[in-house]
């Protein structure tokens, strides 16, 4: 069975609408000569195709919520499901090739690799992966083109606009064809014209390829274009909205 097939039953029941469910989930650790709870008992679901917004004051655990459900971090306790499959079940040698071939993932600072061109940048996962380099540069030229950057293919990083570098990396993170993307602060380097122009592209893809995004942004105007936005505060889940159209203040 591929990832992200529903199956009739899970070890959560969840149906197999849902790509994300966290039951009871913690996560603590060790900072400054104490202990930081950064989750607090977490329950979430997400169903497949939505497009979620996560916002929340800096270290209430939004990005470590981000990394356990993508099975970036371990957590101390609870569970976490992605298209039915258990992450904490899984070994840490599936866990990564899951992430490979399944999932894309977004940065601000965009993590392209200076030496080498847009295209070299996005076909790497591909390579890494064991694609063959002519099926890889094809679909690295074909990723490029859906984010309007095929003109841009030969130039390295520093030859392009911030803007253009992070349409790189959301590149990147679709040319494996994931069914999921993660995306912390993926405008958070960017000024509000080309932060407006990003999301444009994320909505389409969400609208276009019913792929779910779970995006962490500090920007409202980031979370006003999901369809969906949760607010953290302490290791919590505060509030979970279906829309956030006429909300003004962060």
């Amino acid at each position: 069975m591929l990832f992200g097939e529903a199956k009739e039953k899970t070890v959560s029941g969840s149906a197999g609408n849902t790509m994300v469910e966290a039951n009871d989930l913690e996560k603590s650790y060790a900072a400054g000569g104490g202990t930081v709870h950064a989750l607090r008992g977490v329950d979430l679901r997400i169903p497949r195709g939505e497009m979620v917004a996560i916002m929340g004051p800096s270290g209430c655990g939004k990005t470590t919520l981000l990394n356990c459900l993508s099975g970036l971090d371990e957590f101390d306790s609870g569970e976490v499901f992605v298209g039915g499959e258990s992450i904490s079940g899984m070994s840490d040698r599936k866990r990564t090739r899951l992430r490979a071939e399944r999932m894309g993932f977004i940065f601000q600072t965009y993590n392209l690799i200076p030496v080498l061109s847009g295209v070299e940048n996005v076909e790497l996962p591909l390579l890494v992966a064991g694609v063959r380099s002519k099926e890889a540069r094809r679909r690295a030229l074909s990723a490029l083109e859906m984010v309007g950057l095929a003109d841009q293919a030969n130039k390295r990083p520093n030859e392009m606009s911030g803007g253009q570098q992070q349409r790189v990396t959301v590149a990147r993170s679709l040319v494996n064809e994931p069914v999921i993307v993660w995306a912390d602060e993926p405008t958070g380097a960017l000024d509000s014209e080309t932060s407006a122009e990003v999301m444009d592209l994320l909505v389409e893809l969400n609208q276009e390829k019913g792929q779910t995004f779970v995006l962490v942004t500090h920007d409202i105007s980031v979370a006003r274009r999901a369809s969906r936005l949760i607010r953290m505060r302490d290791g919590k889940i505060q509030s979970d909205k279906l829309s956030i159209k006429e909300e003004s203040d962060v």
